[in-house]
């Protein structure tokens, strides 16, 4: 008797994102979504689904050094806004500026949601198992911050790694 295979089929593109600008939260200390819930609560991705001028859904971020403010978590969560966005931020939230980057996105298969850890999981052992040369490219974690969209069954996991092209 074989065992059933367990791979599952992760879709690996590339997105061109332009110039950007997000409100976010930030949290103190913060590595991963559970700690950054129990530094700035859980109902910060409601009130980010809340801002009427976003281009896009929230995501969670991990951000270079770079895109820090000493003091403050490499994890966060956010939303994009038009570059002209000018309205009222929520209490306690930031604008984030980021620059034009590649980013690599990997789409795991659809899941029962009671599994979304599981599915994650898959996503990110794949993608660490991935070689972004085969494609002319190379990781540039510098550049702009990995990403994950909330994991939901139908659509699959979504997470980002921003790339550039691949130097000789």
């Amino acid at each position: 008797m074989t065992e059933k295979s367990k791979t599952k089929t992760v879709f690996a593109f590339v997105v061109e994102k332009g110039d950007r600008k997000y409100i976010i939260k930030r949290g103190r200390k913060a590595t991963e979504y559970f700690g950054y819930c129990e530094e700035v609560g859980c109902d910060v991705w409601e009130t980010l689904l809340g801002i009427k001028e976003a281009t896009d859904e929230p995501l969670g971020m991990w951000l270079p050094e770079r895109f820090r403010i000493p003091g403050t978590s490499e994890y966060i969560q956010g939303v994009e806004v038009p570059w002209r966005y000018s309205g009222t931020l929520p209490a306690g939230y930031d604008i984030l500026e980021l620059p034009a980057c590649k980013m690599m996105m990997f789409q795991g298969p659809p899941f029962v949601d009671e599994d979304f850890r599981e599915a994650i999981g898959e996503v990110e052992e794949a993608i660490e198992r991935f070689e972004p040369g085969v494609f002319g490219y190379e990781w540039a974690y510098e550049d702009g911050p990995r990403v994950q969209a909330a994991p939901v069954g139908s659509r699959g996991y979504l997470e980002g790694r921003p790339v550039r092209k691949k130097t000789k």
